[in-house]
């Protein structure tokens, strides 16, 4: 029995002699392990440096490039002037030449008179054109005001505010595209923006010849027009050569017809029964708004019937455009006249 637990005990201490791994070796192994994941690590963050030193370059280019132009856009805003104009003539061509006013008048009914250009949503209404808001100039920061000698009354609500008169409208007895383009040019100088000026004259003429060209394209034997516009179902304005509809009608190829010189205003009162003096050829523009009543009621009338407007004679009606306005009022006609839909006669 001895010798077989002396043997067992052997065993055991062989056993434990023989199992254990050197600590030493161990370590020595660990270090490695520990050394190579140090590297990778390093290497990954050293990778991730340089990477990053790199591509923001175009990024910080485009940062700087922006703050710069955010920088021009505050300058330009700050140059730029705060103009209040009652008259929608300027008003509307300061707006088409991206350059809109703070404030004008009426502008509640600006869509159902002017149409285009739209007013900027944050365009101040100054309240009756002929006689603005005193309380509300008041409190509005103006550098300039920009009226016609229709509104020179009203220039001591502003006080102390430098005031500049433009005038749309012919020196003579025929209006022609020189009575619209100085103004144009003078507005540009007062807001010290000369080129704006410049290049919405060019652009104008452009448009107008591209409205022309549509027009020619979808009624090319109507060349005569005549212009009115409805007081009532029996009395109308007829627009005249000393109106803007000349200049118009002659960028486009066209002629106006009429009957008899004009008021400064550059129309003539005319009752319904007038209109058979014209050419049969010539084609009635109508210019709206127009009422439904009124509509109604020029339906109705046999005088109305026997001139056969629609039938015989050529007859079209025309958007809203403001007929004492400048630059802007020559596009948008020209824009709804080569958009028109004309009925009867020369347009058959």
């Amino acid at each position: 029995m001895f010798p077989a637990l002396y043997k067992n005990n052997i065993s055991k201490n062989v056993s434990r002699n023989t199992i254990k791994p050197s600590t030493k070796d161990g370590s020595s192994e660990s270090s490695k392990i520990r050394l190579k994941r140090l590297s990778l690590v390093v290497s990954l963050a050293l990778t991730t440096m340089l990477t990053a030193c790199q591509e923001p370059v175009t990024e910080q280019k485009n940062v700087q490039a922006t703050a710069e132009t955010d920088v021009q856009v505050g300058e330009a805003n700050r140059n730029k002037m705060n103009i209040v104009s009652p008259d929608w003539g300027n008003a509307a061509t300061l707006t088409a030449m991206g350059y809109p006013p703070i404030a004008t008048g009426d502008v509640r009914v600006w869509d159902r008179w002017v149409g285009t250009p739209s007013l900027p949503p944050n365009t101040m209404d100054l309240g009756i054109r002929y006689q603005p808001n005193a309380e509300l100039v008041a409190q509005l920061p103006v550098d300039l005001v920009v009226d016609n000698s229709f509104y020179q009354h009203a220039r001591n609500l502003y006080g102390d505010v430098p005031a500049e008169s433009i005038m749309f409208a012919a020196k003579g007895e025929t209006a022609n595209w020189t009575d619209y383009t100085e103004p144009t040019r003078k507005l540009g100088e007062i807001i010290n923006e000369p080129k704006l000026a410049e290049d919405y004259i060019a652009k104008s003429k452009q448009d107008i010849h591209i409205a022309s060209e549509r027009l020619q394209q979808r009624y090319p034997n109507v060349k005569k027009f005549a212009v009115v516009q409805f007081a009532d179902a029996n009395n109308m304005r007829m627009y005249v050569a000393n109106s803007l509809f000349q200049p118009a009608l002659i960028g486009m190829g066209r002629q106006l017809d009429v009957l008899g010189k004009g008021n400064k205003w550059g129309f003539v009162p005319i009752r319904m029964g007038d209109l058979a003096q014209l050419d049969a050829e010539t084609c009635l523009l109508i210019i709206d708004p127009l009422s439904p009543i009124t509509r109604a009621e020029i339906d109705d009338s046999l005088i109305w019937q026997r001139l056969s407007y629609g039938n015989e004679r050529c007859v079209g009606e025309l958007p809203p455009v403001w007929i004492y306005g400048g630059m802007s009022s020559l596009v948008s006609l020209a824009n709804n006249l080569s958009e028109v839909t004309l009925q009867g006669g020369a347009a058959s």
